[in-house]
């Protein structure tokens, strides 16, 4: 039987601290993003406060576009808190990884955009240069 803090949380208290809900968090675990809490005596598991912070830091990892496993790297990076060198690169990839997908985003809109402008949106499909564009083959 483990001890637990009057401070440790169920899942559910930690779901609303964190903003996140609770198959997240078990999905978080498995993961190894966040460490399996000890189980109170009568089999629940019984979170420390830090994990709010942990939860917290994976979510907003995460609307700047890192993967899990990349998240997983920085909280690695941040429990060793000696290789700032590591975290910056990890941070370099990333916004590589965003500026390559922000040009293939512009490469699609203005394909797209050049179709919206030839096409009238009149007529019968026939002719349409949008399906005549999605229509041809390429050979790549």
């Amino acid at each position: 039987m483990n001890a637990s803090s009057k401070s440790d949380m169920t899942i559910g208290q930690l779901a609303r601290r964190a903003g996140s809900d609770v198959e997240t968090i078990r999905y978080y675990e498995r993961r190894g993003l966040l460490p399996p809490p000890p189980r109170s005596g009568n089999g629940y598991r019984r979170y420390p406060p830090d994990a709010a912070r942990r939860l917290r830091f994976i979510r907003r990892a995460k609307t700047l576009g890192f993967t899990l496993a990349e998240i997983g790297e920085l909280l690695s990076l941040r429990e060793a808190g000696n290789n700032r060198a590591a975290v910056k690169e990890l941070a370099r990839a990333r916004l590589a990884d965003l500026d390559a997908r922000l040009a293939d985003l512009q490469r699609m809109r203005d394909a797209l955009a050049d179709l919206d402008q030839r096409c009238t949106g009149h007529g019968t499909v026939s002719g349409c240069p949008i399906i005549e564009a999605l229509d041809q083959e390429t050979t790549a």
